[in-house]
Parts: C-alpha cells; sequence; structure tokens
C-alpha cells in the first residue's frame, strides 16, 4: 500500500490541476470581456463559486503533490503530471459542454497507455530524502542556465511556435527543479516540523523557481500556439524531473531490454500529447477567445 500511496497522490494532483484549469476557464468566460487590463477583474471572478473552486482546486493540487513527493520517487511521481491534458479535456468534454472527436479519445488512450508502459518497464526505484551539496550545485547550475539560455532564445524570436516552444521549455526546467526541491524540503517538515521547513534553503528554492514557473508559463501561453508550447511543457518537465531523479536523489530505471518498452511508452506519450495540444477544447481552455470555446462543443 506504500508503493501506491505516491501514485494515487500524484493522480490526485494532476486531477485537481486539470480541473482548475476548466474551472477557472469556465468562471473567466462569465465575466465581462475587455481588450484592455481591467481592475476589476478580480473582484469580478471573487464573484464566481466557479472561480473560488479553481482556486480550491489548485491548492488541493499543491498539496497532493507535496505528499507524493513525501512519499515516492521523483522519477514516478512527475511523469505522472503528463496526464493532466488528457484529464484537463475529459473533464471540459463535462463541465464546458465541448466534445474530442474519436481521434481525440485515441489520443487521450494513447498518453494513458504509453505512461502505464513506460513506468512499467522502467519500474522507478529509490527512497533518498536529502541531496548532499555536491549534487544540488552542478544540477541547479545546469537549470538555471537552461532556463536563462531557453529565454533569451525565446525573446530573440517573434511570436509564434519557435517562441512558444523556448518559453514553454523554460517553464518545464522550472518546475522540475521546483519539485526536486519540494521534495526535500517537505521531509525537512516531516522530520524536524515548521521550523525546520522555514530554514531550510531547499524551501525557499522551490518557491522561487515555482514563482518563476508561472510566470514563464503566462508567457508561453501569450507566445504562441498551444500546439508549440505544450508538448514542450509537458515531455519537458517529465524529462528533467527523471533526470534530477536520478542525478541528484540517485533514483534509478530498469535498463538492458526493458528500454525498449520504455521508448514505446515515450512515443506513444509524444504522439498522445502532440495530438490532444491539437484539438480545438485544449486550445479553448488557453485562449479567451469565446468562439473557440463554443468550437468545440460543435
Amino acid at each position: 500500500m506504500d508503493s501506491l500511496l505516491p501514485v494515487l497522490f500524484a493522480l490526485g494532483a494532476a486531477f485537481s490541476n486539470a480541473l482548475a484549469t476548466v474551472l477557472q476557464r469556465k468562471a473567466a468566460l462569465s465575466v465581462p470581456r475587455s481588450d484592455k487590463l481591467r481592475a476589476g477583474l478580480m473582484l469580478d471572478l471573487l464573484r464566481r463559486p466557479l472561480w473560488l473552486g479553481g482556486i480550491a482546486a489548485v491548492i488541493t493540487a499543491a498539496v497532493c503533490q507535496a505528499v507524493a513527493l513525501a512519499t515516492g520517487p521523483l522519477t514516478i511521481v512527475q511523469p505522472l503530471f503528463v496526464l493532466e491534458l488528457p484529464l484537463a479535456l475529459v473533464v471540459a468534454t463535462v463541465l464546458l459542454h465541448g466534445r474530442l472527436s474519436r481521434s481525440g479519445w485515441a489520443a487521450v488512450c494513447a498518453v494513458v497507455a504509453g505512461l502505464a508502459t513506460a513506468l512499467v518497464a522502467a519500474s522507478p526505484a529509490g527512497d533518498a530524502t536529502q541531496a548532499p551539496m555536491d549534487r544540488w550545485i552542478p544540477a541547479l547550475a545546469v537549470c538555471t542556465g537552461a532556463i536563462a539560455a531557453l529565454v533569451l532564445a525565446a525573446l530573440r524570436r517573434p511570436e509564434g511556435r519557435a517562441r512558444a516552444a523556448c518559453f514553454g521549455l523554460a517553464t518545464a526546467v522550472s518546475y522540475a527543479v521546483t519539485a526536486a526541491l519540494m521534495k526535500t524540503s517537505m521531509h525537512t517538515l516531516d522530520d524536524g516540523g515548521p521550523t525546520a521547513f522555514l530554514t531550510t534553503w531547499q524551501t525557499y528554492g522551490f518557491a522561487l523557481f515555482g514563482a518563476a514557473a508561472l510566470f514563464l508559463l503566462e508567457n508561453a501561453m501569450q507566445a504562441g500556439p498551444l500546439v508549440a508550447s505544450q508538448p514542450a511543457l509537458t515531455l519537458g518537465d517529465a524529462g528533467v524531473s527523471l533526470a534530477l531523479g536520478i542525478t541528484v536523489y540517485g533514483e534509478y530505471l530498469r535498463s538492458g531490454w526493458w528500454l525498449l518498452p520504455q521508448l514505446l511508452g515515450v512515443a506513444l506519450i509524444v504522439a498522445g500529447v502532440v495530438a490532444l495540444a491539437r484539438a480545438p477544447l485544449a486550445r479553448s481552455l488557453t485562449s479567451e477567445d469565446r468562439p473557440a470555446a463554443e468550437a468545440g462543443a460543435r
């Protein structure tokens, strides 16, 4: 049962994030539109129970992710977040009265089947809760450098797919580092209580990288189409998290002939995520264009 705990909480976090996306999108569609920044927007949203429900779902997702990271390997928890997009689209078919085509449902199945295949074949393992500084320093240096390089690359490109992909990948690296730091921070809270939690550097590290991830995500969504940013974000987060789990926490995956089904699973995930990111219903969850949302229901 203990081995299932991180999986269940990670799935709970993915579902809560998906639900939050849909609830906040539906609430945004119910407030007066404006082409300019409007100071009263937040007040309008605060009066919408759906929007408040979305905030509650975000908080629930954060708690579930923290518990998952505190009880399981990074290499198990973070890859499960690739289910956020499929789950968001499934929830949207109900709450936004949208519709997924047969190819859309096939893509959802491909992501689920691919993730299951990859995780079963990889059989991630490892129970380290702390990592020495000689692992943290090079990992943080490489990730910070990668984020800076991707942001600079994005800023040098006009709005479009390349810019969105660069911002999306920078967001993915930030999310992965946030999760890696959160893992140690949560164990510190469990072992030493609030005082230890507030005095460990990882707590402030994951807060910093988490804030950077949210900022970069907004830029990714505005820079270009979802089909460019979402695959980079979804797949990049899982890939970098795997790398950090192995290099920082000493977690490990099965190798040898097990690499073949792992690669098959990854291929299914990539194909499914790209297909879902092209779906009109997926674009409606990140666009402020009302007709785009309505198009998914036709």
